[in-house]
């Protein structure tokens, strides 16, 4: 049991590496190459799971093949756009100037009713109000909105708006967070002179946020 317990670990171990290895997607943002191969990545590391009599070299093996491939592939597909095309086709238009092209749907096999599902996920509610809509390479979709329908800009406006910086949690669940601190120009000491003066310390806090522009909040632990 400790034996399988052991394998076990060190086989997840082994796929969450190959994982990171092969980039930051999410699921849903993974070109088809890279889907394939982290489903069989997954496959192949059950079977020593399974079988206690497998050596583990018979999945840390193949996964490293596997992980190796993807990024050579990956390597090859920034260098050569028309390689890029092959493995993972080109986004298609499916909405061009308002009109909706029914024979680029059908060959991707899109129903209206999925297409419409993806513009509401997209804050879209009719298709008149579309003016561009691009089917990428990941399965999802880009919107354009008609002029008239597009919200209006500051700029649009004519507002100055003051960058007050990117607003971060710099505290959770009691710690500091050092990159998030960096992120928002400031450091510890600061932040310790604001708990202070909101009568409060570090280990009370459950998330504070703060930009830079010297705006935060502060959320206390609940007793």
């Amino acid at each position: 049991m400790i034996i399988t317990i052991i394998r076990t670990v060190l086989l997840y171990a082994s796929v969450i590496i190959a994982v990171r290895l092969m980039g930051k997607r999410q699921i849903g943002d993974m070109q088809p190459s890279e889907l394939v191969i982290t489903l069989i990545i997954a496959d192949i590391a059950s079977l020593p799971m399974e079988d206690v009599s497998r050596p583990m070299l018979s999945g840390l093996i193949p996964t490293l093949v596997l992980v190796s491939c993807e990024i050579i592939l990956s390597v090859i597909m920034m260098k050569n756009s028309k390689f890029r095309k092959v493995v993972c086709g080109s986004p298609v238009m499916i909405i061009e100037d308002g009109k909706l092209l029914q024979d680029k749907m059908k060959s991707l096999r899109i129903t209206v009713e999925d297409l419409c599902i993806q513009l509401r996920q997209l804050g879209v509610f009719a298709l008149e109000d579309v003016q561009y809509c691009i089917a990428e390479t990941n399965g999802k979709i880009s919107v354009l909105q008609k002029p008239d329908k597009r919200n209006p800009t500051a700029e649009d406006l004519g507002i100055e708006i003051n960058d007050s910086g990117l607003e971060v949690v710099v505290i959770s669940d009691g710690r500091f967070l050092d990159t998030s601190i960096r992120l928002c120009n400031t450091d510890a000491k600061n932040l310790n002179k604001i708990l202070k003066k909101n009568k409060t310390t570090v280990e009370d806090v459950f998330i504070m946020t703060y930009n830079r522009s010297g705006k935060y909040n502060i959320i206390q632990k609940q007793i």
